[in-house]
């Protein structure tokens, strides 16, 4: 362990309580994030988009990452790591009140707004906590240890878009497309209305619970660290510290690695019921397509289970994120090759189409990614571990890029399809657009067996 590594490492008992903070901090922001996924088919109908402009939620929301997260290293670097996360849950929590005059006009760009406001919280936070997770124990057991941290993430994920249904989307079988459509100007204005107004209420008490996490935190025993102890980068200006972290390949590859992964991580969860409606999985109730971003969370959760389990005692974080790749490039192709029509009963739900299923799974290869990716991307970087984490916030640039691209493949094939008679039971936009994510996979497959032993680029 280097040197830089021994005086932040704290003692065995000391971590504890920092870990109790930081998942709990994790909780929240996987409940806020995870909520994109049902919101996509919701701002579809009530703000009357297209496919591809719903997508723009996402955009919104992760573009924020890459604009703010140099500006939220400055920030932490200014405040200190305790008061950048409570920092970054007040500014969360704006987002959400945000949310209340978007509603009450039923202005999307509004919401785009709240949303990226949002992110920007997200981004103070996530560069606050990643690398704090990272140096707080051993290296080698930090994937296990974003593992934990990921379980709270993912289990909020799940919970999310089941709490968004039952408070806010439980009567969206009342404000199907056709319902809406047979309706006059005035009727059905009316009725979208009321429809987006059903979300003032839940991202109020939201806003509310996020800023007392806010004070609890300000004033909890979480410790701060100094990553440039010898102040080796402190002097240089941000500029300079950006510029000279292209020396590290490990650093660099691994923000393309992140980049590429994100984008499988939020089209498995955010793209999902978007397939699902188009596929007819309704349900009972007529939405139970907005539930099924808890599908892909459970399976993460799952792969979560797994790291803490098998990580560092049974195989190593870089085993684990070569077996993720792997078995994300078989679930593409089998998602694009497989016929939507193979039907599957799972015990309790409707009857689901093997291509979500498979979707879904894609949670489990993408579950150890973020975790491993991380504390490969930081080794040996010393001091400039602080700019480096703001980096590879920025590399979460690809959940705003790929939806969108995702969006535009979806709409260009169906609409292709539509044109040359294609049978509705043939294999739509939705589904062969995911031939986008075989890149990503391959390049988590690069990064894990060799990418990040990189120390040079001339000597590798």
């Amino acid at each position: 362990m280097s040197k830089i590594e021994d005086t932040i490492t704290l003692n065995q008992g000391s971590t504890v309580i920092p870990m109790v903070i930081l998942t709990s901090l994790f909780f929240i922001l996987g409940f806020v994030t995870w909520l994109n996924g049902p919101l996509i088919p919701f701002f579809e109908l009530a703000c009357e988009l297209t496919s591809s402009q719903a997508y723009f939620v996402t955009f919104a929301f992760y573009i924020a990452y890459f604009v703010m997260a140099i500006p939220s290293s400055r920030i932490i670097e200014n405040i200190g790591y305790k008061n950048g996360i409570s920092f970054g849950l007040i500014t969360i929590a704006f987002g959400a009140f945000m949310f209340y005059p978007a509603a009450e006009s039923r202005t999307f760009y509004l919401f785009l707004i709240a949303l990226f406001i949002m992110g920007t919280g997200l981004a103070i936070l996530q560069t606050a906590a990643n690398p704090y997770v990272v140096v707080i124990g051993p290296r080698e057991s930090a994937a296990a240890r974003i593992s934990v941290l990921g379980i709270a993430n993912k289990l909020a994920g799940f919970i999310a878009p089941l709490v968004l249904t039952a408070l806010v989307l439980s009567n969206m079988q009342d404000y199907t497309a056709e319902k809406i459509a047979a309706l006059d100007s005035v009727a059905k204005s009316a009725a979208l209305d009321t429809l987006a107004l059903q979300l003032q209420t839940p991202y109020i008490y939201m806003g509310v619970i996020i800023l007392i996490l806010a004070v609890l935190v300000k004033f909890s025993p979480l410790p701060e660290i100094d990553l440039d102890k010898d102040g080796n980068v402190a002097h240089m200006s941000i500029f300079k510290q950006i510029l000279n972290t292209f020396q590290f390949p490990q650093l660099v590859l691994g923000v393309i690695t992140l980049m590429l992964y994100l984008s499988a991580e939020v089209l498995a969860g955010d793209s999902i019921g978007g397939f699902g409606k188009q596929l007819g999985v309704y349900g009972e109730d007529g939405n139970f397509y907005l539930k099924l971003t808890s599908f892909t969370m459970t399976a993460m959760v799952v792969g979560y289970i797994l790291g803490i389990t098998l990580i560092p005692k049974y195989i190593s974080q870089v085993q684990a994120l070569k077996a993720s790749g792997i078995l994300g490039l078989i679930l593409v192709l089998l998602i694009v090759i497989i016929s939507p029509s193979i039907i599957i009963q799972l015990p309790g739900i409707p009857t689901l189409p093997l291509v979500i299923i498979l979707v879904a799974l894609m949670g489990l290869s993408n579950a150890l990614c973020w975790p491993a990716i991380w504390p490969m991307a930081l080794q040996d970087l010393g001091g400039y571990t602080k700019i480096a984490s703001a980096i590879l916030i920025m590399g979460i640039i690809g959940g705003a890029i790929f939806p969108l691209v995702y969006g535009s493949l979806v709409e260009t094939i169906n609409t292709a399809n539509e044109a040359n008679g294609v049978a509705t039971t043939a294999k739509s936009g939705n589904q062969i657009a995911y031939l986008m994510l075989l890149p990503t996979y391959l390049m988590i497959i690069f990064y894990a067996f060799k990418g990040h032993k990189y120390r040079s680029w001339s000597r590798k």
